[in-house]
């Protein structure tokens, strides 16, 4: 390999920087996710040495193991992975602010409910509509938000967020 087809000292400690930060994110993945990975064992290990460690010095150290250990893995389907829980996630967050819009609209404007049943055929619009006045009732009187969840639980399960 000649000198210019190989990485410059930048490229390459950037690699390995990246490798580490990405050994630190299976640190703190929980052990349903940290199982659901091809590992090898040695790294396996170190990951759940690495979450015992108290020491901000010796755990340093210890990633900076992680990142050495990494190296000798294809850290692509780990990547991807990762990605992928993210995505849910973020997923997740959208469809649950997209829930509390429509409770939200609900509460706040009477030409909602049309609205929710022109965009949803299949609403129980009596149900919703009882929903919408004890949650209003509650708000007014101090009561605990009993109907303002069970709104949300509804319109949960219309939107199939559940």
């Amino acid at each position: 390999m000649s000198e210019a087809d190989r990485p410059s000292k930048t490229r390459r400690k950037k690699e390995v920087h990246d490798l580490q930060a990405l050994g630190e994110e299976l640190v703190s993945l929980d052990d349903d996710r940290l199982s659901g990975l091809d590992l090898p064992e040695r790294l396996r290990d170190a990951v759940t040495e690495a979450r015992r460690i108290r020491s901000h010095e010796a755990r340093r150290r210890q990633l900076q193991y992680i990142g050495k250990l990494m190296r000798g893995v294809d850290p692509a389907p780990i990547r991807a992975a990762l990605e992928g829980w993210r995505a849910r996630s973020h997923g997740q967050v959208l469809a649950q602010k997209r829930v509390e819009a429509w409770r939200r609209r609900l509460l706040e404007d009477e030409r909602a409910l049309g609205e929710l049943m022109a965009a949803h055929p299949e609403v129980d619009a009596g149900h919703i509509r009882s929903l919408v006045i004890d949650a209003l009732h509650e708000r007014k009187t101090h009561q605990p938000p009993r109907a303002f969840r069970a709104l949300y639980q509804a319109l949960r399960a219309l939107l199939g967020e559940a």
